[in-house]
């Protein structure tokens, strides 16, 4: 039988289901009505399989707002090109307040690409997209790209969503290195994971991610530190638990578990996952 999540890019599936869960309450912090139908049945059908279902559903709801809290900060700083490297099924471009005279970047596999294409042809963004069919795994394609958007604007802002723990140590060391050599390329945001949660994360999702060959792996010792060898230096975190707890999206049990101080700096065997902004100071 073939597997329910096949490849990588059937887990912007199961996370759109997620968005479109919260954009349906009558108290939603954001928006997406493209997701359930983007979503699909396979993504209904992924977040049925999986134990956790959508008990966990707080964590992807506090990344996506924290996600456009950065974005939005960022506009209105005057950024003026946004590159959404492995932009899976993300609606950014046509559900958040965006200027038109923002450039919008999607770079994704050619499957994404053009199922994104075709989903949404009938609608307009409200900034000037672009989507780029690429495998960012190929890295002489991926500094190809790096190097052309560079030169086209002034202030960019690079954002990977749900990338980064797929990746090992040296891929994502890596890409950090391509992405920070681009004078441009100001800020990047990003998710992270702790050593301490990892493990939990896996449990949860069972063999789904194995059976795909895409599991979760990225959860360095040094934290958001790891990034600094490669010319990023850390400037905000911002915990997914802690901001789901702000967002009344938490368990009684779980509201528990947030009212613990996380520590600072390296969490360690801590379990934790939030948001991260990192400033280029490569030279």
């Amino acid at each position: 039988m073939e597997p329910l999540i096949r490849n990588i890019a059937d887990t912007a599936r199961w996370v759109a289901i997620y968005r479109a869960d919260e954009s349906e309450r009558p108290d939603a912090v954001f928006h997406d009505p493209y997701a359930r139908m983007l979503a699909g049945e396979r993504g209904e059908q992924i977040v049925g399989a999986m134990e956790s279902g959508r008990k966990n559903s707080w964590s992807f709801v506090a990344r996506t707002y924290l996600f456009d809290e950065f974005i939005m900060q960022h506009v209105k700083q005057g950024f003026d090109m946004i590159i959404n490297l492995a932009c899976g099924l993300d609606t950014r471009p046509f559900r958040l307040p965006l200027p038109s005279t923002l450039t919008w970047i999607d770079v994704d596999l050619p499957e994404i690409i053009t199922y994104m294409q075709s989903m949404l042809a009938n609608e307009k963004a409200n900034c000037e997209l672009e989507r780029i069919a690429l495998d960012l795994s190929d890295r002489e394609a991926r500094l190809d790209l790096f190097h052309q958007l560079g030169s086209r604007n002034k202030k960019t802002l690079v954002v990977s969503e749900g990338l980064i723990g797929y990746l090992d140590e040296v891929e994502a060391g890596a890409l950090a290195y391509d992405l920070s050599h681009i004078r441009n390329f100001r800020h990047w945001v990003m998710d992270m994971m702790s050593p301490g949660i990892l493990p939990l994360i896996q449990q949860e999702m069972g063999s789904l991610l194995d059976d795909a060959n895409t599991p979760l792996k990225f959860a360095p010792a040094e934290g958001e530190d790891f990034f600094l060898l490669f010319g990023w230096k850390p400037v905000e975190s911002r915990s997914k638990l802690k901001t789901a707890a702000s967002l009344k999206r938490l368990s009684g049990e779980m509201m528990e578990y947030a009212a613990f101080p996380e520590p600072k700096g390296p969490k360690g065997s801590f379990p934790w996952s939030g948001v991260c902004l990192f400033e280029n100071i490569a030279k």
